[in-house]
């Protein structure tokens, strides 16, 4: 397929295209050098070629513009946003960010683009998606149990004291109801979680190679063990676990012999992707309970009926808004559209039992 002809003589709309894209690029590669500063190692390393990548966009579009025009537009909203993020934070949030960003480059259609930027922007997106992932690990774990704990209070407990609430009884009755949910939903899922991240350890723990024949590898004949079953029970070939296992008892027997041999431990992030049992434990119980807070407290400050009601679908609702962008911010989806089926999941319970419980406070007079 060839190029298309470009005009010799680009109209106006085209030039400002160009700018836009100009002050683009030079705002995204100050977000990767901010983002750098707080980085060392590796990540800076790549954060800082990311943005010389971004320098050389930007260059394209001043040549075509025949050097810096007289006055600039300003960067995009999105853009602008995480450049302030990148300055203040540097933190995952910037980077998923980022990755949502870089997954809709304007270059795909755009005919004054190279083909080498559109393959840029396509790498970028990759880059920054695997740097993301990284912080997504470490945030991994506990913090997910506190995320997840928090809009399963703000959900379960607002369809209680919903529905408590639609029978008719007092406000005492739907704040005592409100704070006995809190309490047995938040030792609910701090129990849950510690059962749950305890199994996986455990689990892992099992399958997890042992060092308990480590002391005997010298003692193996080179050429006639079992060591080389041990590998294929893991997944190798026959070939593979063959050429290894002679590796191996090779190493051993070369080793000191005065202490007992212990092969290499291997470095591995599961554990720490798990996270701990008691700390998710605890996330969990206490930001459960403090979304689940969250519906109570109108009728904490004395409120009831109507303006109760209302007063605590705006908490749950901003609430709601919050943690599902926040869910979406981590698993690199669009924030906007998680936070609004966040919202739309939590009152979608909330309107189900307030309807049966204005069925049953119907039967009930």
């Amino acid at each position: 397929m060839s190029e298309p002809v470009l005009p010799v003589t680009p109209s106006a709309r085209v030039r400002r295209r160009w700018a836009r894209y100009l002050v683009n690029e030079r705002a995204e590669a100050t977000v990767y050098r901010n983002l750098a500063g707080r980085r060392a190692g590796e990540e800076r390393e790549i954060l800082l070629a990311l943005a010389a990548a971004e320098g050389r966009h930007e260059q394209h579009w001043l040549d075509l513009l025949g050097g810096e025009p007289r006055s600039l537009p300003r960067s995009s909203t999105g853009t602008r946003l995480l450049g302030w993020m990148a300055e203040r934070f540097g933190s995952i949030f910037v980077l998923a960010l980022a990755q949502n960003a870089e997954g809709r480059s304007p270059y795909d259609d755009d005919p004054y683009a190279t083909p080498a930027m559109r393959a840029d922007e396509k790498i970028h997106a990759e880059v920054v998606r695997g740097l993301a992932a990284r912080g997504r690990r470490r945030l991994s774990g506990t913090f997910r149990a506190a995320v997840f704990g928090a809009n399963d209070g703000l959900v379960s407990n607002l369809a209680l004291v919903m529905g408590i609430g639609a029978t008719g009884v007092g406000a005492q009755f739907v704040l005592f109801s409100g704070i006995a949910g809190l309490l047995a939903g938040a030792l609910s899922m701090g129990a849950g979680e510690f059962v749950s991240v305890r199994s996986q350890r455990e689990l892992l723990a099992a399958t997890e190679p042992s060092n308990d024949a480590d002391a005997v590898l010298p003692d193996l004949d080179l050429d006639a063990n079992e060591l080389a079953l041990v590998y294929r029970a893991r997944g190798l070939s026959e070939e593979d676990a063959g050429a290894r296992a002679r590796h191996v008892v090779e190493v051993a027997q070369a080793a000191e012999r005065g202490t007992p041999y212990r092969l290499p431990t291997e470095a591995t992030d599961a554990h720490e992707t798990i996270g701990g049992a008691w700390g998710a434990a605890l996330s969990s119980f206490l930001f459960f309970a403090s979304g689940a807070i969250i519906p109570v407290l109108p009728w904490i400050f004395g409120m009831a009926e109507t303006p109760a009601v209302l007063l605590a679908l705006a908490l749950v609702g901003i609430a709601l808004l919050g943690t599902g962008a926040t869910v979406g911010l981590l698993s690199g989806g669009p924030p906007l559209r998680r936070a609004v089926r966040q919202l739309a999941i939590g009152f979608g319970a909330a309107a189900v039992t307030y309807a049966l419980g204005l069925l049953f406070g119907v039967g009930s007079a």
